[in-house]
């Protein structure tokens, strides 16, 4: 099994929603990062939301503020975003992410990438 194995990407229509999963099969007992990333072609990889696991804060990136949600299960190894109101803007190949020596949320240099879900969504 891959370090990171992403789930839950497919299409919807503008304003629907979709829940991406990301379980870690192998990770630090604390003080790591756990984000998601997305890309489209031609263009460079962008962090959408990260989790510091040490205090639980959390970063989104502006543009899905108000309508993205990270959280983690901790029990099952399992970091979740949910995707709301779902724009033209958000079709991208999603990445889950892993920082095993973060700082903080917004200061992550991933030494793990999972292998990536489409995300489609269509007005």
């Amino acid at each position: 099994q891959p370090p990171l194995l992403e789930s839950g990407g497919g299409s919807v229509q503008s304003g629907g929603s979709l829940r991406l999963s990301c379980v870690a099969s192998e990770y630090a007992d604390s003080g790591y990062c756990m984000a998601w990333f997305r890309q489209v072609p031609g263009k460079e990889r962008d962090g959408v939301a990260a989790i510091y696991t040490t205090d639980a804060s959390t970063y989104y990136a502006d543009s899905v503020k108000g309508r993205f949600t990270l959280s983690l299960d901790n029990a099952k190894d399992t970091l979740y975003l949910q995707m709301n109101n779902l724009k033209p803007d958000d079709p991208a190949i999603y990445y889950c992410a892993y920082d095993r020596a973060c700082l903080a949320p917004n200061v992550l240099i991933p030494d793990k990438w999972g292998q990536g879900t489409q995300v489609t969504v269509s007005s």
